[in-house]
């Protein structure tokens, strides 16, 4: 069970991250986490990522970070509107930046670190729009099995 290494208390952390990462943006991020990973990673990152709906943000500016915790598997998903414009090799150093606190089994830095690298990406190119925000946190967080 995904809660047997991420605790509440790690589920708090990333949900800060989350938060601060989306204060000043338009773009939704969540991160979903299960224990297996059947098949390819990044089929199954794209599978729930359309599972979350997150192509529907306006902007197409929606990031999931997809981990499979017993599988040891890890992808970053951005939308189109955020691939469009990213720095080259943006998502692979969020990526390596993630792996790294892995390897010291600390997920919820890890994810709290390359939430945060995402969240300067989206505020620069997404800023806050009152009007048109939706993002809500009920949700952002999510485990499956």
């Amino acid at each position: 069970m995904p809660r047997d290494v991420i605790t509440e208390a790690d589920e708090e952390k990333i949900m800060e991250a989350i938060r601060q990462a989306e204060l000043n943006t338009s773009g939704e991020i969540r991160v979903h986490i299960e224990n297996r990973c059947k098949g390819n990673t990044l089929d199954r990152a794209t599978e729930v990522f359309a599972e979350l709906h997150m192509h529907q943000t306006r902007l197409r500016n929606g990031v999931l970070f997809y981990v499979a915790l017993l599988d040891h598997r890890f992808a970053v998903l951005g939308d189109a509107g955020i691939n469009a414009i990213v720095p080259e090799h943006f998502w692979e150093d969020v990526t390596a930046t993630v792996i790294k606190y892995f390897k010291e089994k600390k997920y919820a830095q890890g994810l709290s670190e390359g939430i945060l690298m995402a969240g300067e990406q989206l505020k620069a190119h997404f800023p806050y729009d009152q009007k048109g925000d939706t993002n809500e946190l009920s949700n952002d967080v999510s485990f499956g099995v």
